[in-house]
């Protein structure tokens, strides 16, 4: 048998504000790590989070501490799961990928 994860709930507020910190890359990260509006929004979802699941506390501790974009996805997947891995990924990326020296746009 497979790696099965278990399906946990969050609540409503920590989900919104983890898309919010997954989809605002440009806005909430500076030099691939969290800036000031990144903290406050991370850590009102931490506390939040902490608070429903303290198993997280540390997970949320370590992205803390060092709140690089690696260890807030970290954070984000035990909420958002894959999502947010491709939440980040199209944030930084915008809406056009690069493919072997063709840019295209996926958009339209």
């Amino acid at each position: 048998m497979g790696y099965r994860r278990l399906m946990v709930e969050f609540g409503p507020d920590v989900v919104r504000l983890a898309r919010k910190l997954a989809e605002g890359y440009m806005v909430y990260f500076s030099r691939g790590v969290l800036n000031s509006e990144g903290r406050k929004v991370f850590e009102e979802m931490a506390r939040m989070l902490i608070d429903e699941h303290p198993e997280l506390k540390k997970v949320v501790s370590r992205a803390r501490r060092n709140p690089t974009l690696e260890n807030v996805v970290r954070v984000l997947e035990r909420v958002l799961g894959e999502e947010a891995g491709a939440l980040v990924a199209s944030a930084v990326e915008g809406p056009y990928v690069y493919s072997g020296g063709v840019e295209r746009d996926w958009a339209g």
